[in-house]
């Protein structure tokens, strides 16, 4: 997908406002995927959310998706220096992904990871994260509302009101 920098205000965003926001395989099926899982909203009533959250905290949301494990690295990788946070959906690449787990561990700013659904009330297989461990935090289980609940936690922990592991 063609990236999409979702503005703050007016200006380009530096590193210090840029959030990368990362949705893995099967993201741009929401809306017609399993909606009594994930809800009837799309990926880009979520991105649009974000970017919606992002204005007001002054952030400017980079949005990109991949069905693609390798260009979900390649994105973690260009975001080193360049962005002050990554907001990542990997999707079920976030219970066995070891290449997406070490890209976000060595990006060195703020790594929230987000879930529609809460996949610890859900199959077993879905219960072990490999994101958790190098993510900042993770909200899931609160719909498309933890989009915004991530990118408020960006804003904040950059503001220091809460402190990294």
């Amino acid at each position: 997908m063609t990236p999409e920098t979702l503005p703050a205000g007016t200006g380009s965003p530096g590193p210090a406002e840029l959030v990368l926001l990362l949705s893995g395989p099967n993201l741009d099926l929401l809306g017609d995927r399993q909606p009594e899982i994930y809800g009837t909203e799309t990926l880009a009533d979520h991105v649009v959310a974000a970017a919606d959250e992002g204005q007001a905290v002054g952030l400017h949301i980079e949005h990109h998706q991949s069905n693609h494990e390798g260009e979900l690295v390649e994105l973690v990788h260009g975001a080193r220096g360049r962005t002050a946070a990554v907001i990542v959906n990997a999707g079920a690449l976030t219970h066995y992904s070891w290449a997406l787990h070490d890209a976000l561990a060595a990006y060195e700013g703020i790594v929230v990871e987000v879930h529609l659904s809460n996949p610890a009330a859900r199959e077993d297989w879905r219960h072990l994260s490999v994101i958790a461990p190098v993510a900042d935090g993770t909200v899931a289980g609160f719909g498309g509302l933890g989009y915004r609940l991530a990118v408020q936690a960006v804003a904040r922990i950059r503001a220091g009101a809460a402190s990294r592991p």
